[in-house]
């Protein structure tokens, strides 16, 4: 496993600490930690999606808790070309992981994908968001991690998008496709700032990580089972500086 840069690394000892130790000794009694992962849901395709396109590329914006998870599963979908761990919620002072872990800027740990509709449609994009890379029904939180910073949020950068994100949660909530409603919220596009760099491309940098195989590595998996026909084994990574 790379090491953590130490002077950038501060959040992973005071965010981190007690799941690490717990995780720790989980880790001592048992290989297998997809028990303390969120499990899947197979849901259906939306129903209303955007029309194909042969442009060369869009970006959907979205929040679902950590996004070291997010992008990490959306890394691994075929169609998309990049995806970039970042902010998305409030302004561009406040776009940095210390202020941000406050809870109080009005940003969500969010994921900005590039994507070639041609290949895959924003509306498939969110069946996988709402399948596997998060749960839809938990209000401010993800697993272990809570404040509205890991809400649940999408981000539509058109009125084509505000509308199957639209149409779809209604859907999915008809169906009852879950056990409890769905509390996404579609927020006003405002603009996304990247992450600090070492954040970017964290799962598959740090795979032993307790906190990513007990939380994260357990979604893509899903993704390959779930979405066989979508998953890519390869993983497209970003590079700082693009």
């Amino acid at each position: 496993m790379k090491d953590i840069n130490p002077v950038t690394s501060t959040f992973a000892h005071w965010k981190r600490a007690g799941l690490r130790l717990f995780a720790g000794a989980v880790l001592l009694q048992t290989a297998a930690c997809s028990f303390a992962g969120e499990d899947a849901v197979s849901i259906a395709p939306p129903q209303k999606d955007e029309v194909v396109s042969t442009a060369g590329s869009e970006t959907a914006v979205l929040a679902g808790g950590c996004f070291w998870g997010v992008q990490g599963v959306f890394q691994h979908v075929q169609g998309v070309t990049k995806v970039v761990s970042g902010y998305a919620g409030g302004k561009a002072d406040t776009a940095h992981y210390e202020r941000v872990s406050d809870g109080d800027t009005g940003h969500a740990e969010s994921v900005e994908i590039t994507f070639d509709p041609s290949k895959v449609s924003y509306g498939k994009l969110l069946q996988i968001f709402f399948s596997v890379a998060h749960n839809p029904t938990e209000l401010n939180r993800q697993g272990p991690d809570s404040g509205t910073q890991y809400r649940s949020a999408i981000f539509p950068e058109s009125p084509e998008q505000q509308a199957v994100a639209q149409a779809y949660i209604a859907q999915l909530d008809a169906a009852k496709s879950f056990n409890a409603p769905i509390v996404t919220k579609i927020e006003k596009y405002n603009g996304f700032y990247p992450a600090e760099d070492y954040h970017q491309n964290f799962l598959t940098t740090h795979p032993t990580y307790p906190y990513i195989v007990i939380n994260d590595l357990p979604k893509v998996g899903q993704l390959k089972q779930l979405f066989a026909d979508r998953y890519s084994e390869q993983a497209v990574l970003f590079k700082t500086g693009q």
